[in-house]
């Protein structure tokens, strides 16, 4: 019985050894970040394109003094980069992470966690000072991401909760849209729009990550990255990283961005419009069935479809009927329509329209 008992324990030992053996190597692999996260803004002079927002935040950080927040724009703009730049300047790396609590929509966020975690965190007082000497303002930073997902109960019990703990609190909230904010929110925030990013602000971006990661690329696949990513640079510095894996000694090329973005190319949808305004309703068919047969989803294929049409030489009558139709197959497709069907269904007005005014 010894014995075997002995050759158990050698037995469940050898899984350990070797787990010991292998930690060094698993934590250096657990070191790779994504670049979105490597090349976020480390402090508020860093943020790029909002000249008001940073601003108003260095006055405050140099005043250690900070009103309650509320951010919102379109997504990859650099809302939550902001609040934690401005939150690590204010505390430094030591009280950081005592002095912010960061609630996101993926965490549970109904009137439960704002009347238990939000209110308890909040009521917590603040003392000490930074080991740097730089002085430490005497109250804690909540931020709450994605606030526009929080429920109508549990934004009201924030309310009360802000308006209580105002000498120990400031709460900065973050959205893509402000009209889903009730309004005794906003009224007790100063509230700030972060601007869709400007191409130029965004190549630059771009380019300076191509030369810290030694990366080959053309000025083509730059273009492409900043019009795929329509304003969101997070969206932009995810391609990137994507075509670098992709093509890891290689340039990265305009094709290789258009396919990890999963965009139909411009060639296609140029085609599918020249088939829709002069060719013929067997050739259509064809046309729309290899497009949604290769794997593109039917909402892509409208959204650029859209912008070919409005920059196509079409009277205001035709553009109103066709982005009329391109409304209601929109609502078609997220109500579960056959993909097929429904981009028939608009490439046949398309047609209709291009034939009674010629």
């Amino acid at each position: 019985m010894q014995a075997f008992l002995k050759g158990a324990t050698v037995q469940t030992s050898r899984p350990q050894k070797d787990k010991a053996a292998a930690g060094p190597g698993t934590e250096k692999k657990a070191k790779a970040v994504p670049w979105v996260e490597k090349y976020r803004p480390k402090c508020i002079d860093d943020v790029a394109f909002q000249e008001e927002v940073v601003a108003v935040l260095k006055k405050s950080v140099e005043g250690a003094d900070l009103p309650n927040l509320l951010f919102y724009g379109p997504p990859g703009t650099g809302k939550t980069s902001t609040i934690l730049a401005a939150a690590r300047e204010l505390y430094g790396p030591q009280l950081y992470r005592q002095r912010v609590l960061e609630l996101n929509a993926s965490d549970e966020r109904g009137i439960q966690v704002v009347r238990q975690k939000v209110k308890n965190f909040a009521q917590l007082t603040v003392a000490g000072s930074r080991q740097d000497g730089k002085p430490c303002p005497p109250f804690k930073i909540i931020i709450l991401d994605e606030a526009d997902s929080m429920t109508g109960p549990a934004q009201a019990a924030l309310r009360r909760t802000m308006e209580k703990e105002s000498r120990t609190t400031r709460f900065c909230l973050i959205c893509n849209y402000i009209s889903r904010i009730i309004e005794p929110l906003t009224s007790r925030c100063s509230k700030f729009r972060f601007k869709p990013l400007s191409n130029q602000i965004q190549e630059e971006r771009l380019l300076d990550i191509c030369e810290k990661e030694s990366l080959k690329y053309s000025k083509e696949s730059i273009a492409a990255l900043v019009a795929v990513s329509e304003g969101d640079l997070r969206k932009a510095i995810t391609f990137l990283q994507s075509a670098a894996r992709l093509n890891m000694d290689r340039e990265i090329t305009e094709s290789a961005i258009i396919e990890i973005a999963g965009v139909v190319p411009p060639k296609m949808i140029d085609s599918l419009l020249q088939i829709c305004l002069s060719g013929t309703f067997e050739k259509l068919e064809v046309a729309v069935r290899n497009m949604v047969d290769e794997g593109y989803a039917a909402t892509q294929i409208l959204g650029q479809l859209h912008e070919a049409v409005i920059e196509h030489d079409l009277s205001d009558q035709q553009k109103s009927v066709l982005t009329e139709k391109m409304a209601v197959v929109s609502k078609c497709l997220s109500d579960g329509a056959d993909e097929y069907l429904q981009m028939l269904s608009l490439c046949s007005v398309i047609m209709q329209q291009a034939s009674q005014h010629n």
